[in-house]
């Protein structure tokens, strides 16, 4: 039987604060680390098992104690937080569309980003907001495999690490054989039958993100019993159908899918729990950039106009010690970034 018990980690507390409740025996770590939790709402299916001190759980729960406290693996990846650079060579995404349509034009952003600071790059050859033209495989893989062999052929980018943010299998299949390092999936290897087996084969890491419905109909996907416990419990069967599927655990990591199939509420309380994540045991990736609800949070209409908010809307992700930040505007999230780890002396400033 499915365990459907999910333990929620409230009243964080982060540097000297942290390790000094730790000691005391009145928090624990999150994920090893670097926040500490005191309180934990115990979930049972839907139901509230109701708010209780970490250091004084009903009995049956240290199992669960337990996974939420185990450190999180790095998925075959550059371990600590990380800053992953968007490059999209599409004519239609909702904030670049068309800017890295021509490959020098890629490249350059691509150099651009690892001088401010990324270590990560996401290609992707698809638009997947509502409404965008649907491309075959095909066109696809023609728009985005130019852009792989430049990057891996300039002394600038070669030692990247590059992801492809694609669906298919046929664009997976192409790309790792190119060169590419990770699979970034926003339909969590459910789009494409054939998807799970190209992973699995190639044992590479992947990136299995949080939506309903497809791009076209995920508006209509929005409604949720609790959003924060729906993503986790939904996130956990993605991954056991990767995993049944020969995809290693080990190399699996999480997206809440901000924007995809939420409202702009149900995106805000996603942000605030995040911590519910932990209890998948895997390394958490994390888009907010420029979308729809940091518009209509902050009332700024223009999407690349929304970098600052995008960055403030990226921040509660480092409550994992590794978590990849997906964003637009590397240099303002690399800001962000050093800014927040300075405010904890136990961290190291990249």
């Amino acid at each position: 039987m499915t365990d459907d018990r999910l333990l929620e980690p409230l009243g964080l507390l982060s540097g000297p604060t942290a390790a000094d409740a730790v000691r005391l025996g009145v928090a624990r770590w999150l994920c090893g680390g670097p926040v500490a939790f005191t309180l934990a709402r115990l979930w049972r299916g839907y139901r509230d098992m109701g708010l209780v001190r970490v250091d004084a759980l009903p009995p049956g729960w240290d199992d669960v104690l337990a996974r939420v406290c185990a450190p999180l693996g790095a998925a075959g990846l550059p371990d600590g937080a990380r800053v992953m650079g968007i490059v999209n060579v599409t004519p239609d995404s909702f904030s670049d569309g068309g800017r890295h349509l021509v490959v020098d034009h890629a490249v350059a952003a691509a150099v651009d980003m690892l001088a401010q600071g990324a270590v990560f790059l996401d290609i992707g050859g698809e638009s997947t907001r509502p409404g965008a033209a649907r491309v075959t495989p095909a066109q696809e893989w023609d728009r985005i495999a130019p852009v792989i062999t430049a990057l891996r052929n300039d002394a600038r980018t070669c030692n990247a690490v590059i992801s492809v943010d694609t669906r298919h299998a046929l664009v997976m299949g192409h790309a790792l054989a190119a060169g590419v390092d990770a699979i970034n999936d926003v339909s969590a290897l459910m789009h494409d039958p054939a998807a799970a087996a190209v992973v699995a084969h190639a044992g590479c890491p992947v990136m299995l993100m949080h939506m309903r419905g497809t791009p076209e109909t995920m508006n209509d996907h929005a409604t949720y019993t609790d959003v924060a416990v729906d993503v986790v419990r939904e996130l956990r069967e993605r991954i056991d159908h990767a995993v049944a599927a020969g995809v290693a655990r080990g190399r699996i990591m999480v997206d809440p899918g901000i924007g995809f199939a939420k409202t702009a509420a149900q995106n805000m309380e996603l942000l605030a729990r995040l911590p519910l994540l932990a209890n998948l045991g895997c390394r958490v990736v994390l888009g907010v950039s420029r979308k729809r609800f940091v518009g209509q949070v902050t009332g700024v209409a223009d999407a690349a106009s929304r970098d600052p908010g995008s960055m403030a809307a990226s921040l509660p992700g480092l409550v994992f010690a590794n978590t990849i930040l997906r964003v637009h505007d590397t240099g303002t999230m690399m800001q962000g970034l050093k800014i927040w780890q300075g405010l904890d002396c136990t961290q190291q400033v990249r």
